[in-house]
């Protein structure tokens, strides 16, 4: 399938690469070699395939797509990277070098401030509050949770690390939930026996008591019975 270009100078050094579109003024015109990209006024890479470039970084400062905004959708969040490329962020092993517990890195979240704050009416006209962090203070905590622009100013959080933190930070006071329960528990377990132990002395005692109740009985009874068998006093006449 030959390539497509519509615009002066369109696809105009892309001489080997098959299945190209370009579309405006030197769309394209950056490929040499690649196959299947789509470039819509924008000049692309040199060499790259299977790419869709639309529009420049220099010349286009918003996006505006019809259809997105108040349609209902499942599936994994897209995120743009500082070079403007849409993705998902993965997860898998397959992409991750040098993994190891979080441990105590996750205490940093403890440091920030949450706000609540408006955005600017150039951000948004409404001025509806929003909760969340601000960049340049979150930069002061640890700087690998902002995201920079191209001028390598703090732009966002990235919010989903922090998130990542704060399962790590919920996840050790668990455990050390899991732990204290565990001492309540054997502290009840030592204490009902003890409670046991000392309610069978309690018993052991009383019964001692009444053994000795019963000891002075038959001893006073028997003195009792002493008594009345002794002789009557004597007296004598003193004449």
């Amino acid at each position: 399938m030959e390539s497509i270009a519509l615009g002066g100078s369109a696809l105009y050094n892309n001489t080997t690469g098959t299945q190209n579109i370009g579309i405006g003024l030197s769309a394209g015109a950056n490929l040499t070699t690649g196959d299947s990209n789509i470039d819509i006024a924008n000049s692309g890479v040199a060499g790259e395939s299977d790419t869709i470039r639309i529009g420049d970084q220099t010349v286009q400062t918003a996006t505006f797509i019809a259809g997105i905004t108040g349609t209902a959708v499942s599936g994994t969040t897209i995120v743009v990277d500082s070079n403007g490329q849409l993705g998902v962020q993965v997860s898998s092993e397959r992409f991750k070098n040098e993994i190891k517990p979080m441990d105590k890195a996750s205490e940093a979240i403890l440091s920030l401030k949450p706000v609540t704050f408006r955005y600017k009416p150039e951000v948004d006209p409404k001025g509806i509050p929003q909760f969340g962090l601000v960049a340049e203070e979150v930069e002061k905590v640890n700087p690998d949770l902002v995201a920079r622009d191209a001028q390598g100013k703090p732009y966002t959080v990235r919010y989903d690390a922090v998130n990542a933190m704060l399962l790590n930070e919920f996840l050790k006071e668990h455990s050390k939930v899991e732990e204290l329960e565990g001492t309540v528990t054997l502290l009840k377990a030592a204490a009902a026996k003890q409670e046991a132990i000392n309610a069978e002395q309690r018993r052991e005692m009383e019964i001692v008591s009444a053994r000795l109740k019963e000891q002075d009985a038959k001893i006073q009874a028997v003195s009792d019975k002493v008594e009345l068998t002794k002789p009557a006093p004597r007296t004598v006449e003193n004449r």
